[in-house]
């Protein structure tokens, strides 16, 4: 994958978790798969709104989704998540400079 196709992919889970409805879903799946009416229901929202943050939620590989007859189910995907734990710590871990510490910028 090139670097700009996994900053890309990176973005993806950044906003899937960016938004306080999204939390909520997630918070929700935590028990277990639950089908969208009962999202819909909890959340108070509408259906389009509801697709809107699933597709994103999707997107982003943290949920699944399988149709069952005219509903959808949704539940956490585990290895999306590991996957997105992993990227959290991965970008918040400092890294060794390659530069001499005690170096004075020489950009002015």
């Amino acid at each position: 994958m090139n670097t700009d196709n996994r900053y890309q992919n990176n973005a993806r889970v950044f906003k899937a978790l960016c938004d306080p409805n999204r939390l909520r879903i997630i918070e929700m799946l935590q028990s277990g798969e639950r089908c969208a009416c009962e999202i819909l229901e909890d959340l108070q929202i509408g259906q389009s709104t509801l697709s809107h943050h699933m597709k994103i939620l999707c997107d982003s590989r943290l949920v699944d989704s399988r149709r069952e007859g005219k509903w959808m189910y949704y539940s956490l995907n585990k290895a999306g998540c590991e996957a997105a734990k992993k990227l959290l710590d991965e970008i918040t871990s400092q890294k060794e400079n390659s530069y001499s510490g005690g170096r004075e910028c020489e950009c002015l």
